[in-house]
């Protein structure tokens, strides 16, 4: 059954234009010109549930303004969702319990009251049962590490723990979807681990719906089913991270460390020399040649260790951009003053 459901999605923007100056901003207060763009532009997509699926994309690609439309904060220019059998902006209460959004740079806890105060306002808002409320407060507070830290005020908590906090309380009532706008942004290492871990096990103990945002791509590798990569508010890639791989990256790393010192000019007749520094080297090789490469490497130089790798998911990413650039026109901008509208 299919969790999220969008057909033609689309949510155009719409911001004045003031030119220069004293004598522009008399025209602009008598004659208004506009700039419209579209932010989500014609989505359609199917996540069933218990899927957790990874939103990539750079900034302004449109992945918060579909979270937003998606949990009914916006309502769109044209398209349908359906969320759970709801229509997201007709806000129902029926479909406002079954769903939670966290954003990583908005609060949804008093910053001046312990976390576990937020909490029971969030039991009433929810109408959760006692019972079932501290049930699933300790569990998840035992499986986020922070039972210790609930009764201790908010501006006092470590950002780690704060975001610890945020997913709990998005969590209390038990929702079937769960969408996430960069969970881990700003946290230590050892927080982001952390998160992602929790992440994954939830998903796998309760078959929630995930879907979430990141700018960090470990985030997507250990999370993520499927990943969904959009750029100006367009679909340009839906499906597994290893499809996107072998889609739009031609190469492989081979990573290969020498037990005596071997000379650049030599290592650059097996690939394009990425980093040497005479014992270790990494080398770019044709994706389809990444075996044959290996074993030429090794059968000619006096070998420690050699590992195969696929590019980092970043160069990924950054290769799927530029081959997006190749097929995808530029968005038009419309400076409109209610009686038309011309390119800019």
């Amino acid at each position: 059954m299919d969790a999220i459901i969008t057909e033609g999605l689309t949510r155009i923007f719409r911001s004045p234009i003031k030119p220069e100056g004293l004598w522009g901003a008399v025209r602009s207060f008598f004659r208004r010109q506009y700039r419209e763009y579209a932010a989500v532009h014609g989505i359609t997509l199917r996540i069933a549930e218990g899927e957790l699926v990874g939103l990539l994309g750079a900034n302004g690609a449109g992945k918060t303004t579909l979270l937003k439309l998606l949990t009914g904060l916006l309502y769109p220019t044209a398209g349908s969702a359906r969320v759970l059998g709801f229509i997201p902006w007709e806000r129902s209460e029926a479909f406002r319990r079954q769903i939670a959004l966290v954003m990583g740079q908005r609060s949804q806890l008093w910053w001046d009251l312990p976390a576990a105060d937020s909490f029971l306002l969030h039991r009433a808002m929810y109408r959760v049962p006692e019972a079932e409320f501290r049930r699933r407060r300790d569990e998840l507070a035992a499986m986020l590490g922070i039972a210790d830290k609930l009764h201790i005020q908010v501006r006092r908590l470590s950002l780690g723990e704060r975001m610890k906090c945020e997913i709990l309380a998005a969590l209390l009532h038990a929702p079937r979807v769960l969408f996430l706008d960069e969970p881990t942004l700003g946290l230590d290492v050892v927080a982001q681990q952390a998160v992602r871990n929790f992440l994954a096990e939830y998903n796998r103990t309760t078959g929630t719906t995930i879907v979430l945002t990141s700018h960090y791509m470990a985030d997507i590798e250990q999370l993520c089913q499927r990943v969904i990569v959009l750029d100006r508010g367009r679909v340009l890639f839906d499906g597994a991270l290893s499809q996107l791989v072998r889609q739009f990256v031609g190469e492989k790393i081979l990573r290969v460390e020498f037990s005596q010192p071997v000379a650049a000019e030599e290592l650059r007749a097996f690939g394009e020399l990425h980093r040497w520094d005479g014992t270790t080297a990494v080398l770019k090789v044709p994706r389809q040649q990444a075996a044959q490469r290996a074993a030429a490497v090794l059968n000619h130089f006096p070998i420690i260790d050699v590992a195969v790798e696929d590019l980092p998911v970043e160069e990924v990413i950054r290769a799927l951009f530029r081959a997006s650039q190749a097929w995808q026109p530029q968005e038009s901008a419309f400076r409109t003053d209610g009686k038309g509208a011309t390119s800019v």
